[in-house]
């Protein structure tokens, strides 16, 4: 069943703050938190899900939030989903007004919420995500740093090269000899 992703509350809660007062408005993930149209993510997901049967869903700015921090910070889904736990900035970018102490979900939920909108919704995600650099994203030619590349060096320890060693101290020798 479909849990729609709800929008950043402004009503204000008895006994917490609210998330967004305590955080830095300039940090780079509350700036794209509000960059980014969550309800193409909810429009395009909904078909996915039933509307009236089974256990209800996690958000889906939740689980697409999840899966932007998880390439944006190159973590494994148990590491996304714990940082979650850990960072409000996370909690924020993913829809949260509150702070949350508890896990959002588990880090199998990623695996089926991947399958469940597959490459088509991998492609809606680049997609959107590529569209947020504008002009940048689409520059003609790429830089490629290649300075971390591997080098054909051989080894002192090859084989290859302890024959020529010895070799080179035949010639030594001969040559002492003469």
């Amino acid at each position: 069943m479909l849990t729609k992703s709800s929008p950043i509350s402004t009503q204000s809660n008895l006994f917490h703050s609210e998330l967004f007062s305590q955080l830095d408005v300039k940090d780079p993930l509350i700036q794209l938190a509000n960059t980014i149209n969550w309800t193409v993510f909810d429009d395009a997901f909904e078909q996915h899900y039933s509307q009236d049967n089974g256990r209800p869903s996690k958000p889906i700015r939740l689980m697409v939030g999840l899966l932007l921090l998880k390439q944006l910070e190159n973590l494994s889904d148990e590491r996304v989903v714990l940082q979650f736990k850990r960072n409000p900035y996370y909690q924020y970018f993913c829809g949260y007004s509150n702070y949350m102490p508890g896990m959002p979900c588990n880090a199998t939920e990623l695996v089926h919420f991947r399958k469940r909108i597959g490459i088509k919704g991998f492609n809606l995600i680049f997609k959107i995500s590529v569209a947020l650099h504008g002009k940048q994203a689409q520059k003609s030619s790429v830089l490629i740093d290649t300075t971390a590349s591997e080098k054909n060096i051989t080894c002192p320890t090859d084989a290859k090269l302890a024959i020529k060693i010895i070799n080179r101290l035949h010639g030594i020798k001969a040559q002492n000899l003469c």
